[in-house]
């Protein structure tokens, strides 16, 4: 679909101006900055309302827009959107206001914070909708800075350290990512003779110009990067660090939208650029991402932290998600888009949840709490909730996400399935933990004097969890706007490689839901 309106550009930019405005913004008046915040961030709402409004099912990007950037470098500004990156903007865009809404107790260097919170929005906005490779990596990098400073600017106890290592670890990836892109471009030009990073030409032109040798250290290049990101093992140790020190807001994007460019990165770029090396090297990811699901819930298990037990769960559910995308199965694709759907509605309500409690007693410690139920009615339930959205309760998204990612591997690599699913049962084992030791019982000292939740509070949260349970009745909206792009992901695999999907699990329903319904 084309627009007169330029909106994927609007969503990038109306962010970024609204940084500048704050930052132009007097710091002694703190109650404006936060006005212009909230502003900003829901104009940003309202525009990928109307984008999803007028979004039309069916493969292709859509509201695409092209402009010369650097002409001579073969550089252009080309964005657009399909059915796979659709959500992850919506879910951006959902996240950030209420992420704002959830940090009045920031104080100190409002101005600051709220600049800060809105650049990363701008450089999550331009990661997800980034058609030309330089561009994509210039936002891709850029999200570090924010996200460096919110975390050593208004995180707690080791934030310097934890702020460092996340830049370095990421950093370095994305060195891997930068000498990727720059060989494969000029790999092209050498057999073409045109400069270009321009995505859909590279899709057409990689998997059959390129040597095969080539194509698998380009993919384990973009690889380094993307896996970082995720975060895979065992690549992950920067997670639990960054999750721990950051303040809520910085946590619930770190979550909800930072852990996603990886899985995105796989299904945008390395799958079509490179799809005989996706297919031979399957078995690596595979293998990684099971070993994640697993080595992620026992490990969150043995945690005294409540937020590092959260931080750990987010390795397991991208596990997931890596699972299901390299099954390279329909069913799997699918689910590995909808399980970042769910990781973002689901694990950012559990920090929301989790900050409100450090409001009240300043600790992340299980043992700090105890009985909280009794004295926080309203705010135990939603834990309670927010627990089984994130274990996967059917009803609930995560169910839906990681039933499919586990159908979709199960079709073609039944052990790696089986050993996933045994970590549904592991999840279900620390996050009820974590809700017995903490809200049940007998109140006492603080614990028996805390408030129980606010207004303002309760439509932080509330949105997530109605929409979790939204999406785990009724998946079908979505699965049908994902699923043509997903299916042009396989056949762009299909085409350039000797790969071919295996027949349907289900005969009757080819993609799970032929039936009208997804069960």
């Amino acid at each position: 679909m084309e627009s007169d309106f330029p909106i994927l550009s609007a969503l990038i930019v109306t962010p970024a101006l609204g940084a500048l405005v704050v930052m132009a913004m007097p710091a002694r008046r703190p109650e404006c900055v936060r006005l212009a915040g909230y502003v900003f961030s829901f104009a940003v709402l309202a525009l990928a309302g109307w984008l999803l409004f007028h979004y039309e099912a069916g493969s292709g990007y859509q509201f695409v827009e092209r402009e010369q950037w650097l002409g001579d470098l073969g550089v252009q500004y080309k964005v657009g959107v399909d059915g796979i990156s659709l959500f992850m903007v919506a879910l951006n865009a959902l996240l950030f206001p209420i992420a704002l809404f959830a940090s009045a107790n920031i104080t100190e260097r409002t101005k600051s914070f709220f600049a800060w919170m809105l650049a990363l929005e701008a450089a999550l906005m331009g990661v997800f909708l980034s058609l030309d490779l330089i561009v994509f990596f210039v936002f891709f990098e850029f999200v570090l800075v924010p996200m460096y400073f919110l975390i050593l600017g208004w995180g707690h106890g080791r934030r310097t350290y934890a702020a460092l290592k996340f830049f370095i670890f990421t950093m370095a990836g994305s060195a891997f990512l930068l000498v990727g892109v720059l060989v494969l471009a000029f790999l092209h030009s050498d057999h073409t003779g045109k400069l270009t990073f321009d995505l859909a030409t590279l899709t057409a032109w990689a998997p059959e110009g390129l040597d095969p040798g080539a194509a698998k250290a380009l993919f384990l290049g973009f690889f380094a990067a993307f896996a970082v990101k995720v975060p895979l093992f065992p690549l992950h140790t920067w997670l639990p660090d960054a999750h721990t020190e950051a303040p809520t807001a910085g946590s619930v994007i770190l979550a909800g939208m930072l852990l996603k460019m990886g899985v995105y990165g796989f299904l945008r770029f390395s799958l079509p650029l490179f799809p005989q090396a996706a297919v031979d090297l399957a078995p690596l990811l595979l293998v990684l991402a099971t070993i994640g699901i697993i080595y992620g819930a026992i490990v969150a298990a043995m945690q005294p932290n409540v937020k590092r037990i959260v931080a750990y769960s987010s390795v397991a559910h991208m596990g997931f998600a890596v699972l299901g995308i390299f099954a390279l199965t329909t069913q799997g694709l699918d689910g590995g888009v909808f399980t970042m759907i769910s990781h973002g509605l689901t694990t950012s309500a559990l920090f929301l949840l989790l900050g409100m409690l450090y409001d009240r007693r300043h600790s992340y410690e299980v043992d700090a709490y105890r009985g909280l139920w009794k004295v926080m009615p309203v705010l135990g339930g939603l834990f309670c909730v927010a627990a089984f959205a994130s274990i996967g309760l059917p009803g609930f998204s995560g169910f839906i996400g990681e039933f499919l990612a586990l159908i979709g591997t199960f079709i073609v690599e039944k052990p790696y399935a089986v050993v996933g699913a045994i970590g549904v049962v592991f999840a279900a084992v620390y996050l009820l933990w974590v809700f017995q030791r903490t809200f049940m019982g007998r109140p006492t000292g603080e614990n028996a004097k805390m408030k129980d939740i606010g207004f303002r509070e309760l439509a932080c949260v509330v949105p997530l969890l109605a929409l979790s349970l939204f999406l785990g009745i009724w998946p079908k909206p979505v699965l049908d706007v994902i699923e043509p792009d997903v299916k042009e992901v396989i056949q762009q695999v299909e085409r350039g490689s000797d790969y071919r999907e295996p027949a349907p699990a289900f005969e009757d329903a080819p993609s799970g839901h032929d039936d009208g319904g997804h069960e």
